[in-house]
């Protein structure tokens, strides 16, 4: 037994189907024994084929009469077709890749170097909690003395501790790159299990699906920059779960399960987590609005089962979530920089920057930056997936996926909707950019949710064509992959874009640092540490975070205080400004005696102890020229210049 009620139709299974040799039925191009739901006629209620596990070849056909003919021959079994599939989704991902590993902690992406800067301290974290049991959901090492509330941010505990004795073998910035490399193949392959034992026949039709949900344009964009956004591994087996509650007979047991894997997923990234019970709530709205007879059946077990996973997954998560919407330095609402992060129109017909057929400088207009290409199908895949929605329109769960994919396609439009950023039109996220929970979400990403629809859709669609019956097999299948080469070569990954980037000081590697350091003070980077200014986070991660800095790239509450709408970096400093500004135009700037007073009252503040700036840093003569109006001549040591700051920030008074 495995839990699933026998009698129980399946979310998504027409129960009314009419038999094979009903001349009413109607005939839509697909074999006249394949039903209408995409579950094959003799699949147990539980949504699992009593073929899976088998090669495709070897699965038994059946005619049109229903009577069993014999089964081809398979060349190779399951394990052996899984695993060259998950090889394949691997090589593809180390393909995208490829750039960074030809020197990971030397290069970077060529915009947007402050996520991954953030990433690799984040990781950091994660050795520092395995190694010295520090708390995971706060730290001070970071923005010191105010600190920074780790589960208001994007900590990845979920993927840094798995991932410490890598960092710790070879440094966080050759863990970033694993992350990346396995979420892409990890993501793809997850997919594609799920996909090949619970929805679609032939593997073919689960490796294309697998495939776009892994490599799409959407998170192409978001792995040079966001390992935790693209580690979507677990979300098939969060889906696969909830419609298995739809028929469970052991709800206490579904719900477990559930539970755990939410758990797991809210330390990885909230925020798919939140997009995920979105999408499955809208698709099984969808589902009973067409075919209200599923819910007579349904409606006990997935409430019962949901029940058990809330209350289990809060019981797990009380804490953590306490911490990041109660605690110190805690934040409402997301920064106004990126609450109005929408789609442009036009980027769900143009292919992705990262792909074949991208084109970068257009692509600008259409996203908020590169890293959030949330839609970029391209013309043809998006014609594709509306003619795929046309051909199967009789069958339930394709007109579900739909109006779900299309849905959120809409909301990711933001506050605004435009076309080649003209036009501005009121969007429907207006209403909801307010609303609990809500108002911490990235409208453009629910372009993510769109992406898995149509890589359904792509798999549901070739799973059809291989059965179909028009004409000979051969001109079947000759014709759906013209069709897939047309739709999907403009939109085929490339490497990822990267340039490089200064390399760790031989002052911080080396340790020099410690005679001037102790744990109660900082050391402050030149520029001052901020978003685009995230070197000083890359040295203190390649120390395991032994030392403390003021700043930081994160989001925390305007003004350091708690409560207060996120902003990202600490609370405004006045040499954090003053250094930017010498960094950015390259001039010196002739501080007043005020602006003196305030930098010298800030560093006391900060418990500064030195202040560091590489030799070979941007604009580092006027930035050199500007920190001695403060501290006086700096001290050249191996590659930077050192001003021991500490008879000041520690003289009494």
């Amino acid at each position: 037994m495995n839990g699933v009620r026998s009698d129980a139709p399946a979310v998504g299974a027409r129960p009314d189907a009419p038999a094979a040799d009903d001349p009413t039925r109607p005939t839509n191009g697909v074999r006249p024994d394949a039903p209408n739901h995409g579950v094959r006629p003799d699949a147990p209620s539980n949504g699992v084929r009593p073929d899976a596990g088998q090669p495709a070849d070897r699965a038994p056909a059946t005619a049109a009469d229903g009577a069993a003919q014999p089964a081809r021959a398979g060349r190779w079994p399951s394990w052996r077709r899984d695993l060259s599939v998950y090889g394949f989704f691997l090589v593809m991902a180390v393909w995208v890749t490829s750039q960074i590993w030809l020197d990971p902690a030397g290069r970077v992406a060529s915009l947007y170097s402050s996520d991954p800067a953030q990433v690799q301290y984040f990781l950091a974290h994660s050795v520092r909690v395995v190694l010295h049991g520090e708390y995971p959901f706060f730290t001070e090492q970071l923005n010191y003395p105010d600190g920074v509330n780790l589960m208001a941010n994007t900590a990845i505990l979920g993927l840094g501790i798995p991932m410490v004795p890598v960092t710790l073998l070879f440094g966080p910035a050759v863990t970033f790159v694993v992350l990346v490399t396995l979420a892409l193949a990890g993501t793809a392959s997850a997919w594609y299990y799920v996909l090949s034992r619970h929805l679609v026949r032939w593997p073919v039709a689960a490796m294309v699906g697998g495939w776009f949900c892994g490599f799409s344009p959407a998170m192409l964009s978001h792995a040079n920059w966001h390992p935790n956004i693209i580690s979507q591994f677990l979300l098939p087996f969060i889906v696969w779960r909830v419609l298995v509650l739809t028929r469970s007979t052991r709800v206490v047991r579904d719900g477990v399960i559930l539970a755990l894997l939410v758990t797991y997923q809210a330390f990885i990234n909230e925020e798919i987590l939140l997009f995920t019970a979105l999408a499955c709530g809208v698709f099984l709205l969808a589902m009973v609005a067409q075919r209200p007879g599923l819910w007579a059946s349904a409606w006990r077990p997935l409430l019962g089962g949901v029940a058990v996973c809330a209350v289990v997954a809060t019981a797990l998560l009380a804490y953590p979530l306490y911490v990041q919407f109660a605690g110190r330095q805690a934040y409402h609402g997301l920064s106004d920089a990126v609450r109005d992060y929408g789609n442009d129109l036009a980027a769900f017909f143009a292919p992705g920057s990262t792909t074949l057929g991208g084109d970068r400088r257009a692509n600008i207009e259409l996203a908020p930056n590169y890293s959030e290409e949330n839609a970029f199908f391209g013309w043809s895949l998006a014609l594709l997936t509306v003619a795929i929605v046309v051909w199967l329109r009789r069958e339930l769960i394709v007109r579900a996926l739909a109006f779900t994919g299309l849905l959120f396609a809409v909301l990711s439009l933001g506050e605004r909707v435009s076309w080649w950023s003209r036009g501005e039109l009121w969007g429907p996220w207006d209403w909801l950019v307010h609303a609990p929970l809500l108002d911490a979400v990235v409208p453009t990403r629910f372009g993510l949710i769109t992406s898995v629809v149509v890589a359904l859709l792509l798999a549901l669609a070739v799973d059809r064509a291989w059965t179909v019956e028009l004409g000979s097999l051969r001109t079947t299948r000759t014709l759906i992959v013209t069709a897939l080469v047309v739709a999907l070569l403009p939109v085929l990954p490339l490497p990822l874009r990267e340039v490089s980037r200064p390399p760790v000081p031989d002052f911080i590697t080396s340790g020099a640092w410690e005679e001037y350091v102790t744990d109660d003070q900082t050391l402050v980077p030149v520029p001052v540490p901020a978003m685009g200014h995230t070197h000083g986070m890359r040295w203190a991660a390649a120390t395991n975070l032994d030392f403390k800095i003021p700043g930081g790239y994160f989001l925390a509450p305007r003004n350091g205080m708690t409560g207060d709408p996120g902003r990202f970096g600490g609370r405004p400093n006045g040499l954090g400004t003053i250094l930017d500004r010498v960094w950015t135009t390259g001039r010196p700037v002739t501080m007043t005696e005020a602006q003196r007073r305030r930098s010298l009252d800030e560093l006391r503040y900060w418990r500064a102890a030195i202040l560091v700036l590489p030799i070979r840093e941007q604009n580092a003569d006027p930035l050199r020229r500007t920190v001695q109006q403060i501290a006086g001549p700096g001290r050249q040591i191996d590659d930077v210049w050192v001003w021991d700051v500490r008879p000041v920030t520690t003289a009494p008074g």
